[in-house]
């Protein structure tokens, strides 16, 4: 059960980051980077270079602040 649910959140992640960069919202961004935060963090006890995988939700998130901040400015 624990697979699934990390893969469903590992899919949903995806989708929201291709739909969040084609169409510039960044609040599929920011759902996408919080999607992703907690199979990335599955990583975060491994001992090896795998550990900079728990780094990966910090690229749609801040992604989406960039856009954010972008947008407010308009």
């Amino acid at each position: 059960m624990s697979g699934t649910i990390f893969w469903l959140l590992v899919g949903a992640s995806g989708i929201l980051l291709i739909f969040g960069l084609v169409n510039k919202s960044w609040k599929a961004l920011i759902g996408s980077g919080v999607a992703v935060l907690l199979p990335s963090l599955y990583f975060l006890g491994a001992e090896n270079w795998l550990r900079v995988l728990a780094l990966v939700p910090l690229f749609p998130i801040g992604l989406g602040i960039f856009y954010a901040k972008l947008h407010s400015k308009q």
